[in-house]
């Protein structure tokens, strides 16, 4: 059987996360990044039991016929790797039912989901632990994220959410968004991020110290995860951030454009 070549992009942990209101749901802005990828067909070790999968297609209506993958992304990072696997396999066996109910097919099968089955996700505030739509968002403008992963890998506990409010940095992001503010969102993502680490740690993140020494417009973070990126304005990442990052003892550094309408 000729299998269907799919490549679905992973994010790179998120602008916002936190409880949308003190007794809200957990809730996200994602940070799509297309240079972490999930690709059929390919040869990586299966991230899911075989059980699992064909519950999976169940839940689509398709037949159980997956393609291997090839995983350019980290496992635990904050990258998506179970999410963009999950679309990655659906499409490559032929889905093309709604992008709601491949998100409720993956929620079911991860316990918390990411909204890497919809375009444009980072104009959702997405309900991980539920897989809905909160509310729609204006697209941010373009920037350009130099990053890498800090620290051990983490995986997401469906039942985790240890989070602080982050209600009034998700309607500030929205006006900004509508703005096309990108130094404000910088401002809100790297609140997001320090609130996150004044939670949950870890201690001692060399992230906001290579913002300010690179003269970064912000920073952000996997919020579950070891994703670590520094905010730019497109052209004005300087020619040795990625050294800088190497150095601080970041791995796999990399650097990508997000956002745009």
């Amino acid at each position: 059987m000729l299998e269907t070549r799919v490549s679905v992009s992973g994010h790179f942990g998120e602008w916002l996360q936190g409880r949308y209101g003190p007794d809200g749901p957990v809730a996200l802005v994602t940070v799509p990044c297309p240079a972490l990828r999930i690709t059929t067909p390919g040869d990586a070790p299966a991230l899911f039991p075989q059980t699992e999968l064909r519950r999976f297609a169940d839940l689509l209506g398709i037949a159980p016929y997956f393609p291997g993958t090839a995983r350019a992304l980290p496992v635990g990072a904050g990258a998506g790797a179970s999410t963009a696997t999950l679309v990655a396999l659906a499409r490559a066996a032929g889905f093309e039912g709604t992008a709601e109910a491949l998100a409720r097919a993956c929620l079911a099968i991860e316990g918390a989901s990411d909204p890497l089955m919809f375009d444009q996700p980072d104009t959702l505030l997405w309900a991980s632990r539920e897989g809905r739509v909160l509310r729609h968002l204006p697209a941010m403008p373009a920037c350009e994220i130099v990053g890498g992963f800090s620290g051990p890998a983490v995986r997401t506990d469906a039942q985790d959410s240890d989070y602080d409010d982050i209600r009034d940095l998700v309607d500030a992001w929205a006006e900004a968004a509508a703005r096309s503010d990108l130094e404000r969102l910088a401002a809100l993502a790297s609140a997001s991020a320090r609130r996150c680490a004044r939670r949950r740690g870890p201690a001692g993140d060399p992230t906001p110290d290579l913002a300010r020494k690179l003269g970064a417009l912000g920073w952000q973070r996997a919020h579950t995860g070891s994703a670590r990126g520094l905010i730019f304005a497109p052209g004005t990442v300087p020619a040795h951030a990625e050294a800088m990052l190497t150095a601080a003892g970041l791995r796999h550094v990399l650097r990508f454009v997000t956002g745009g309408a």
